[in-house]
């Protein structure tokens, strides 16, 4: 699977999440896992926008009907988020955290999952942090 493409809109990383949901998929299949009611051209258009964006790829033709698949992971593209979110605050994990905490979107629970999740992955690397 490739990088994360360019931004993605909420729509867009929508029909993705339904992608990585069923895997190769046509815009029907799509359209018809979508909860709330959307145009066929609409999911049409958002899948092209995709392809255009290499954030999924065709992978065969079955009569008219193109099959597409993801070509980006979630974590990948979760990954790509993160980089963008943390560009806003200046490449800075603490003021984004701290901006969370402020907010009350973060608790001392996730701050202590936080912190075991980032000693397992020093341990496993071997490195640490000064």
């Amino acid at each position: 699977m490739s990088e994360t493409p360019a931004r993605l809109s909420r729509a867009e990383a929508e029909v993705l999440r339904k992608f990585w949901d069923l895997g190769p998929a046509s815009v029907r299949e799509i359209v018809e896992a979508i909860k709330t009611p959307v145009a066929y051209s609409t999911v049409q258009t958002l899948v092209y926008r995709l392809e255009g964006k290499g954030a999924v790829t065709r992978v065969k033709k079955i009569g008219n009907a193109h099959v597409f698949a993801a070509a980006i992971t979630p974590e990948a593209f979760r990954g790509g988020i993160v980089r963008q979110l943390l560009g806003l605050f200046s490449g800075s994990p603490k003021l984004l955290v701290s901006s969370l905490v402020e907010r009350g979107d973060l608790s001392l629970e996730d701050l202590e999952a936080i912190r075991r999740t980032a000693s397992a992955v020093q341990r496993k690397s071997g490195k640490r942090r000064p």
